[in-house]
């Protein structure tokens, strides 16, 4: 399938691409693990039609831990200290890809701290990704998360990785663990945050959404579109996390069309009064936060779904695309501007049926380049950090979209989503 740029209306296609995946689960990059850590990963592709023939974990240049097939379940023995390791996967036609994954080896009780930073200058939502290990021959049982002296948050497990709002100013807060025998550990970890963020907020009740739907091959724009159908309902009471969420249906007789629904919220065509026209606040702006609730009604029949962010001044365009891939590989994927492909992540796209908590972090970086910061569902962070250079585009792009799309699967089966809470969050 094939992934469109929009604009107000315009729209250039990319072409679709394949790929070959691994995506490990365990551990995650940057964990603290013990001296003999459990790595559990999955391979596919789909540039090879016999499949991938095995599988094996490199510590630091040194292949080890080999096995057949397109799942990994192994004990990796490991030192004491840092390391770079590496998933890797062998397919019968020759081909080969990886995920690294970087992991500190240590023994004694502790809590080890990846992100935030401490002493460190945040905007708003701080990602917290920690885990913990104990002498108690039981292990950890949880770990928690104080504010200013306030446990905010708690998880079974030795394991924690989640995003927190935060309020502006100095914050103290420490990371805690708990063990099976009434032990505990902590980090402190100072923050300050910056109240740099001004937030659109239920952009999904806004009367502003364009949609347009797209036919394979070709995948250029229509509507009406023959053999595809789509419509959107604003209001919605039930299902609903506010009483007021946005219902997208899709239906029709033509595989893997798609449809997608642009909201222009800075700039040119502004739905929220911000249209820009001295072009002073776009230039300025480099950090994003798409966070939305979104009700899954049937994982069977979704196939794709779509959440964007487009950035468009003087003739550059940053196109923030990510993609829950659910019936194809069952990974995140973000848009390779350059290549015009979809790049996947290790991080597997897990929703559920009914409500999931969605929170994607993007940020323009140094030379207009297009940086993926972290993925968040159901209070669960995956940190991407993958960066990639911005394209062209005509001179009289100007402004900011938010987008959503939902791709039909091998029968353009009848679907149904709804999204509240929908905002996006920008500094």
């Amino acid at each position: 399938m094939k992934t469109p740029y929009y604009y107000a209306g315009l729209a250039f296609f990319l072409p679709a691409s394949v790929w070959a995946t691994v995506t490990v689960s365990n551990p995650f990059n940057g964990e603290t693990v013990s001296t003999s850590a459990n790595y559990v990963a999955t391979a596919s592709t789909t540039t090879c039609a016999k499949g991938v023939a095995s599988m094996g974990v490199y510590v630091d240049g040194v292949l080890g831990n080999v096995v057949n097939g397109d799942k990994l379940n192994t004990t990796v023995s490991l030192t004491l200290g840092s390391h770079k390791t590496v998933v890797q996967e062998w397919d019968y036609c020759g081909g080969s890809t990886y995920t690294p994954i970087a992991v500190i080896v240590a023994t004694q009780n502790g809590v080890w701290v990846t992100s935030p930073v401490p002493n460190s200058t945040i905007n708003l939502l701080a990602n917290y990704v920690a885990t913990a290990t104990s002498t108690c021959p039981k292990g950890v049982a949880s770990m928690g998360i104080y504010i200013n002296n306030n446990l905010v948050y708690t998880v079974p497990g030795s394991k924690l990785n989640t995003q927190i709002s935060l309020s502006p100013g100095a914050q103290h807060t420490v990371v805690e663990e708990w063990d099976y025998c009434g032990g505990a550990t902590f980090s402190t970890v100072n923050l300050t945050v910056t109240n740099a963020g001004i937030k659109l907020a239920n952009l999904q009740t806004n009367a502003g959404w364009e949609s347009w739907g797209q036919l394979p091959p070709i995948y250029a724009d229509c509507s009406p579109c023959t053999g595809l159908n789509w419509s959107s309902v604003r209001g919605v009471t039930s299902p609903s996390l506010t009483g007021n969420a946005t219902q997208f249906n899709t239906s029709g007789t033509v595989p893997y069309a798609v449809v997608l629904w642009v909201n222009p919220v800075i700039g040119d065509f502004s739905t929220q009064g911000l249209p820009d026209a001295n072009h002073t606040l776009v230039p300025g702006l480099h950090n994003f936060t798409y966070d939305t609730d979104l009700y899954v009604t049937n994982l069977s029949v979704t196939a794709v779904l779509e959440f964007d962010v487009s950035m468009y001044m003087n003739g550059i365009g940053m196109f923030f695309g990510t993609q829950c891939n659910h019936l194809n590989g069952g990974t995140w994927d973000v848009l390779n501007n350059v290549t015009q492909h979809w790049s996947p992540t290790s991080t597997a796209c897990n929703l559920l049926n009914g409500w999931n908590h969605i929170t994607l972090q993007f940020q323009r970086g140094t030379g207009n380049t297009v940086i993926y910061k972290s993925i968040s569902v159901n209070g669960v962070t995956a940190n991407i950090n993958e960066t990639f250079a911005s394209f062209q585009v005509p001179a009289s792009w100007y402004g900011i979209t938010v987008n959503y799309q939902m791709d039909g699967d091998s029968k353009q089966s009848s679907n149904r989503t709804y999204l509240d809470n929908l905002s996006l969050t920008y500094w």
